[in-house]
């Protein structure tokens, strides 16, 4: 008999698993996610400055599964519980029982409760119907630019000085220095403020990275406030705890994460931010055969240095649950996980990008941005290979 594979989400880790598994026979999965698309959150300083389309960032799941040939099943729900006795996973309309389970569900935007207003006055970028309603805001104030000789001034923000947000930051002023054929001197009186309460912009990250970023977000015209502390927001002002206030007209925020509410409901260690606290086999809890992967899960190398909650993480940590899961059906030996950061390109505006590989690789400018441009070519064309696969699946076999 086939051993039941459950997936619960369809972001970078759990394709990347799927992709890794539904090549073996004897393995039947079942891909769940509350939402009917992958959504490629690295490209969504992209789609927000309208540089990329709907297209460009989201790709349909049950069309990505069915590439397999019937080897997955997706399931369009939400996974609300899991019961580790029985086995099954509990989705709002149904249960679904499984060998080994891999929890991918990913993380949320953060917007931390001790700010008052945040969450009610900002955008954030880990959810596809906030990212949409940020760029039809961004676009609105283009075309109001365009529509009179309007001199008021006006700041966009974005709090967090992560990758994300400098991503953006960089990004919308950009565009911002593109319409300048379009609105003339008015395209001055949009400014960027990019805000952070760490001491420097892209805390953690290598001093070549964070040097070249902020000389081409300044060359950009974005205004950095670093060590600077949001006390409160509302719809017209940004508190600072320094007594100041920034008249804003709308804001986006990158500034931190939390897992996905699954976590909330499973029994298992956990961060102060619900990440699942997993052991060196990235099982969580007692249960040999289930996997916590991605941002829903505290990751560390093997020195117990934290990996950073990107694209690749999710995609090193689901590699190795694959191989696991695989190795534990074939009564093989298993090694702890062990990955390390291979690199990190950040897209800068344009037809500019900073990056580091291997940590001696230093690139920046147009041949960095051709690389990050070439990585993500490569995984999207995937997919779209995977979906094309299932088109010409479905002529042959018509349901």
């Amino acid at each position: 008999m086939n051993k039941r594979i459950v997936v619960i989400g369809g972001g970078y880790g759990g394709l990347r698993t799927i992709e890794f598994l539904a090549k073996y026979e004897d393995l039947d999965i079942t891909l769940i996610d509350k939402n009917p698309y992958h959504y490629l959150q690295t490209e969504a300083y992209g789609y927000i400055a309208g540089r990329f389309d709907m297209h460009d960032i989201v790709i349909d799941l049950q069309e990505w599964s069915d590439g397999f040939k019937k080897k997955v099943h997706f399931v369009y729900d939400k996974a609300i519980s899991i019961d580790f006795e029985t086995r099954l996973v509990q989705t709002s309309k149904s249960a679904f029982a499984y060998d080994y389970l891999i929890i991918a569900t990913g993380a949320k935007t953060n917007f931390f409760s001790f700010i008052p207003g945040l969450r009610e006055f900002s955008y954030g970028v880990k959810d596809l119907h906030r990212t949409y309603n940020f760029r039809v805001e961004f676009e609105n104030l283009i075309y109001q630019k365009l529509q009179k000789d309007n001199c008021e001034e006006i700041n966009l923000v974005i709090g967090g000085a992560g990758l994300s947000g400098v991503e953006v930051a960089a990004e919308m002023a950009n565009t911002i220095e593109m319409y300048k054929k379009t609105i003339g001197n008015r395209v001055k009186t949009i400014k960027i403020y990019l805000i952070d309460a760490s001491k420097t912009i892209l805390p953690g990250m290598s001093d070549f990275l964070i040097r070249n970023t902020q000389k081409r977000l300044e060359s950009l015209g974005v205004n950095i406030l670093t060590d600077t502390f949001i006390e409160k927001v509302d719809k017209s002002y940004i508190y600072f705890q320094n007594s100041q206030k920034l008249k804003y007209h709308f804001m986006i925020f990158t500034g931190g994460i939390k897992a996905s509410s699954l976590n909330d409901t499973v029994e298992a260690s956990k961060n102060k931010i619900s990440q699942f606290i997993p052991n060196r086999e990235l099982n969580i809890g007692s249960q040999v055969n289930v996997f916590a992967i991605g941002d829903c899960v505290e990751i560390q190398d093997a020195q117990g240095n934290m990996l950073p909650p990107t694209a690749q993480t999710a995609e090193r940590s689901a590699e190795y649950a694959a191989n696991t899961i695989r190795k534990r059906i074939d009564k093989k030996s298993v090694q702890p996980f062990d990955a390390t950061v291979l690199g990190i390109f950040i897209a800068l505006g344009g037809r500019w990008a900073a990056g580091e590989l291997f940590g001696v690789i230093k690139v920046k400018g147009y041949v960095a941005y051709l690389l990050k441009k070439a990585i993500t070519h490569i995984y999207y064309l995937g997919l779209h290979l995977r979906i094309n696969a299932g088109y010409k699946n479905r002529i042959k076999d018509p349901r």
